[in-house]
Formats: structure tokens, C-alpha cells, sequence
């Protein structure tokens, strides 16, 4: 019985070992690649800036992939402020790169600062503030405008050919700009997706095509290199949002 629990115990070791390599080569062929992601942030709390839990997951699944990281975020006043334990607005005024610079513990800098030569891909996480700081979308719908240097960034890296990952609401950000793309918010007429069938319908009133995919999953626009994925669109696990986030962060990377 010994013997054979030793032996069992080394082929354990053995198989144990060569997932440790396989995983080991995938990070360093990440690693090797280096590939250098800017990120845009709206700023902080799910209600009127970026969704804390989507902004980690990127950055995580970034780190994981081996992508270097610099964030950005637009120097402008939030369109308001809530105050997130009631629920309501509250009258106090707060500055969209300052209240990002949380999230990204001090090291952000001026979205006017972001120069596309120097990345090769960009993603901006949801939350309320991708659709009332970056956009008017919260407010105007599909009748929305684009912060001008939210859209110039992303115009620039589309024009490039370099890939642009969204997660949660922030693909209307892309709905707006690049008509005829496709994106996802989710899976239309679904129960666990209460905002996604209005979102979609607008999407494509704009000449845009949703394509209804699961919290688990990301979409991909080859012709333009965009990829979302529904994120807190979707009553679901953190878990869930988290692996959706990581296939589209994948994906970005994997088209970078």
C-alpha cells in the first residue's frame, strides 16, 4: 500500500509539475509579448464613476496576461455626484480624474496626455460614469454625445487598427462612434438582463448590430477590433462578471 501511494504521489507531482510549465510558458509568452494597454477610467463607484469590481478585473486579468498598464481618465467635473449608501444624489461636486485616481492608487494621468503610438490597445471598464462622464448616454440615450477626447481616443486606436475592449454600458461608447460595429450589453429578453433589451434596441437604432451574449463571454468585432462583454449588465455572481472580463481582456490581447 506504501509503494503504491508513493507512486501515485509521484505521478501526482509529475502532472502536477507540467501544468505548472504549461502555465509557466503561457504567462511568459504573455510576458515576452509586453503589450502596453491604456485604460479609461470615469471615475470611482459603480453609480456615478467606474464599476470598482470591472476596473480590478482588468487590471488583474491585464497583470495576468503580462500587459504593462498606464490608466487615464477626462479632467472634467462628474455630471453629478451619489452619495452610494442612500442611493441619491448629493449637492457636493467632484472631479472625474481626481476620484479615478483612487482607483488607480495615484498613478493616472490626463486622458489629453494619452498618445496612441504609445499603446497598443484600450479598454474602458462600465459603471453609470462610462454613460454620464465619458458620455451623456444615462441622460440622452442613443441621442447622446461623446466627451471629445473620449472619442478622439478611441477614434485614433480604431484607426490604427489597434483593439478597443468595453465592458458593462461603455459599449454604447463605441455604438456612437463607429456605426455599423458590433457590440454586446448582454442577452436580450432575459430576466437576469433587466437593461439590456432597451440598450440593445437603441444600439441598433443607431446602425449597429448587438449580438446577445452571455455574462460568461465576450464578443468580438473583427473588421473593428472591438470587444465587449455584459459585465454588471447582468444580475450575476461576481465570479461570472470576473470571467467575462477576463475573456475580453484576452481577446484584447490577443488581437493587440
Amino acid at each position: 500500500m506504501l509503494s503504491l501511494l508513493q507512486l501515485s504521489g509521484r505521478h501526482l507531482l509529475s502532472v502536477r509539475t507540467v501544468q505548472c510549465l504549461n502555465t509557466a510558458r503561457v504567462y511568459s509568452a504573455h510576458m515576452a509579448a509586453n503589450k502596453r494597454v491604456a485604460v479609461i477610467l470615469a471615475g470611482c463607484g459603480v453609480y456615478d464613476g467606474s464599476e470598482i469590481h470591472e476596473a480590478s478585473a482588468v487590471l488583474v486579468h491585464l497583470s495576468r496576461g503580462g500587459a504593462s498598464v498606464n490608466m487615464f481618465a477626462p479632467n472634467i467635473d462628474q455630471m453629478h455626484v451619489i452619495n452610494h449608501l442612500k442611493g441619491e444624489p448629493s449637492e457636493e461636486k467632484r472631479n472625474v480624474l481626481v476620484e479615478s485616481a483612487r482607483l488607480a492608487r495615484g498613478n493616472i494621468q490626463d486622458l489629453s496626455k494619452l498618445g496612441v503610438k504609445d499603446h497598443d490597445a484600450i479598454i474602458v471598464p462600465g459603471g453609470f460614469g462610462a454613460a454620464k462622464n465619458l458620455c451623456t448616454w444615462a441622460v440622452q440615450g442613443k441621442d447622446c454625445s461623446v466627451n471629445d477626447q473620449v472619442k478622439a481616443a478611441l477614434q485614433a486606436f480604431h484607426g490604427e487598427g489597434k483593439p478597443i475592449g468595453l465592458c458593462c454600458i461603455a459599449p454604447v461608447l463605441a455604438a456612437k462612434v463607429f456605426s455599423g460595429c458590433e457590440v454586446t450589453v448582454g442577452i436580450e429578453n432575459d430576466d437576469k438582463y433587466p437593461n439590456t433589451t432597451d440598450t440593445a434596441a437603441a444600439i441598433n437604432s443607431l446602425g449597429c448590430k448587438h449580438m446577445s451574449t452571455g455574462v460568461g463571454e465576450s464578443h468580438v468585432d473583427e473588421k473593428n477590433k472591438l470587444v465587449s462583454t455584459s459585465a454588471f449588465m447582468c444580475d450575476a455572481p461576481i465570479h461570472e462578471i470576473f470571467d467575462g472580463i477576463g475573456s475580453m481582456v484576452r481577446a484584447v490581447l490577443k488581437l493587440a
